[in-house]
């Protein structure tokens, strides 16, 4: 004699078979990801170096996987439009975000920040960094040492160039008063670009840009870069020494550049973009457009990036709190 079904083992022997066949879709439709074009969300207008990486990857990465990748710059709200809308989007590889440095300093100098910046991502791979520097007027001091002396004898009297308040380029000044315990004024600009011009004309005492807007200025002599915020010297500028050379510790920053989508992206997606994205990096070709930027090359493992970007959401929450910034 047979052993009797019940209805509830039906139902059971059902979602069962439901569960098994929905894995072999998906499998199937990972296996053959991507089968349409990719949207590469940039959360800033074009022309800025977020625009230009997306594109140089997004041309690399199409040719590898076969399919076109479209940059959709989505600028406002200090990038918070273009992440929300990679937070919010499908995880099936189809939209993916460049994502940078303000991403994990958002959530701390501006409120109702509609997304968590890690819970809400799947971070596929570091793509480059671009270390900050202290830049002055060349008829400024000519060491670090000589700027903090300077500072120190006149607190509050020297100012800094800023692209904005919470931005990176404020940060990096902050965190650098707080290291050398100096006392300098922030000047707020729309854009770091502005805050540069001013400096040229010896307007402000001093700026935190990263190296790609102070190269060509510094290599004409028209700024003279300090220190470089990294753990080595530039190779752009290998005579420029690094804070910790200098005597500051502590002030190691850049502007990072990654491959990011929204949370629960497939593994099998996500390893499938890491290895091109990884591969296109490494080309010379890339490399060269990437140097030329003055941006170092970096093709790290998801976990890596997650890591990285955990760790900076903690140091900019503790630079805020202890720079006394009050979120907008």
């Amino acid at each position: 004699m047979g052993i009797p079904v019940t209805g509830r083992f039906h139902a059971a022997c059902f979602s069962a078979a439901v569960c098994v066949l929905l894995f072999v879709a998906a499998g199937a439709t990972n296996a053959q990801y991507p089968d349409r074009p990719i949207r590469f969300l940039v959360p800033y207008a074009p022309g800025g170096s977020s625009d230009a990486i997306g594109r140089i990857i997004g041309q690399k990465l199409g040719d590898a996987l076969g399919q076109s990748l479209v940059i959709d710059n989505r600028a406002g709200a200090a990038g918070m439009i273009g992440r929300d809308l990679a937070a919010k989007a499908a995880p099936d590889g189809y939209t993916l975000l460049i994502g940078d440095a303000v991403h994990t300093i958002n959530v701390h100098v501006l409120r109702n920040v509609p997304y968590h910046p890690v819970n809400d991502f799947t971070f596929i791979t570091l793509i480059g960094l671009s270390p900050m520097v202290l830049a002055v007027h060349p008829s400024g001091p000519h060491s670090l040492k000589d700027f903090i002396a300077l500072a120190k004898s006149q607190p509050g009297r020297l100012n800094y160039g800023m692209g904005g308040a919470g931005s990176i380029t404020h940060l990096t000044g902050e965190l650098f008063k707080l290291s050398a315990q100096v006392n300098l004024v922030a000047i707020p600009y729309k854009s770091i670009g502005l805050a540069v011009n001013d400096l040229l004309g010896a307007q402000v005492q001093a700026a935190f840009p990263s190296l790609p807007p102070t190269v060509a200025h510094a290599r004409a002599g028209r700024l003279r870069v300090l220190a470089v915020a990294a753990e080595k010297r530039a190779s752009v500028l290998p005579e420029v020494p690094t804070f910790e050379e200098s005597g500051v510790s502590g002030v190691v920053v850049s502007n990072w550049f990654g491959l990011m989508g929204p949370a629960r992206l497939p593994a099998t997606i996500v390893s499938r973009l890491h290895a091109e994205v990884v591969k296109a990096v490494q080309a010379p070709d890339i490399r060269e457009k990437f140097s030329a930027m003055a941006l170092e090359t970096v093709a790290s493992t998801p976990a890596e990036f997650k890591a990285m970007v955990e760790a900076e959401l903690v140091r900019w929450g503790r630079v805020v709190k202890q720079a006394g910034i009050k979120p907008e």
